[in-house]
């Protein structure tokens, strides 16, 4: 069976399970300082991967169905009315009393580059497998689950042990260098994974790649060899590559400028995704991806709020 074969009769539908918190993005005019406070433009937006993905999928049409856990704060209460106005089914997202919200903080030089970020995501702990057994009709009635790796692993083995079940695909994203071992005892379950070049090396247990094309492929070809049906690497600026059983192939980056980096990824997949439950080629539905990515680039914040297919189209390099 082809690795597309699997969308073919896919539900346009999809379950998204991980982070959902507040970004605090710091853009600093300058280079950097020791023992000094330095001039920053600073934004806040809601983020998390989940949460991005969900975004995206909704805004281009998408039935989403979205599984989180926020704090009984403002912030948690907030995501949660914001989201539910663009459209994502908030069913299954969890408030948890006592408990903050998570945080992402990142701090950019002067060049768009991140060069410090942390994440406190503390309150995704809470969300236990028992959690993910009260709504495990939705995995009836999707067809395709997303996660990311904040969530604990005891969650994860339930969750690809439901999608199991259910026979419905998982995509994954390993979200950083330290969580993505989460995934490698599921590789040979994984539909689609999109990790940066740095990500792939540790799913892999490979020492080092380099975000060059040759060396993309190489990563996107191991991953597959480990069992992932579809490997989408990203190479920053360099562009994606990508491999299946079948395929690989390379897409160059679209130029353009930066403005605010955070949240380019999750644009990446949502669309890819997009694309390939509408039974559109591999290549085509990365391509998307790509124009999905620059948007996003060019936007303050972590989801392009004007995103529709028309506007993927507009961007997109043949």
């Amino acid at each position: 069976m082809s690795s597309l074969d699997y969308f073919m009769d896919a539900k346009k539908s999809v379950l998204v399970i991980g982070a959902a918190g507040m970004d605090i993005i710091a853009n600093m005019v300058r280079s950097p300082a020791n023992g000094t406070s330095m001039p920053a433009s600073i934004r806040s937006s809601f983020g998390g991967v989940a949460r991005n993905i969900a975004e995206n999928l909704s805004r281009l049409g998408l039935d989403v169905f979205l599984m989180t856990i926020v704090g009984d704060d403002f912030y948690g209460k907030a995501l949660l009315d914001k989201i539910e106005e663009i459209g994502v089914d908030t069913r299954a997202c969890f408030i948890l009393d006592k408990q903050r919200t998570g945080i992402y903080l990142a701090a950019l030089d002067h060049e768009r580059n991140v060069r410090l970020a942390m994440g406190d995501m503390q309150i995704l702990k809470y969300l236990s497998s028992k959690k993910i057994q009260q709504f495990s009709d939705l995995f009836s009635n999707v067809g395709l689950v997303y996660l990311d790796a904040n969530i604990p692993p005891k969650t994860i083995r339930t969750i690809f042990d439901l999608a199991f079940q259910e026979k419905v695909p998982v995509c994954v994203d390993p979200t950083s260098t330290l969580l993505a071992t989460r995934f490698r005892p599921y590789l040979d379950q994984v539909m689609m994974v999109n990790p940066n070049i740095y990500e792939a090396a540790i799913l892999c247990n490979h020492g080092v790649y380099t975000n060059e094309p040759d060396s993309g492929l190489q990563a996107a070809r191991c991953l597959v060899n480990r069992g992932v049906r579809i490997a989408i690497v990203s190479l920053a600026e360099s562009g994606v590559c990508y491999a299946t059983a079948e395929t690989s192939g390379y897409i160059p980056a679209i130029n353009t400028k930066i403005i605010d980096p955070i949240g380019v990824g999750d644009a990446l997949s949502a669309a890819t995704i997009f694309g390939l439950l509408n039974q559109m080629p591999l290549d085509e539905s990365i391509r998307l991806g790509v124009s999905a990515a620059t948007l996003t680039l060019r936007n303050i914040g972590t989801v392009y709020p004007g995103l529709t297919l028309d506007r993927l189209y507009s961007e997109l390099v043949i």
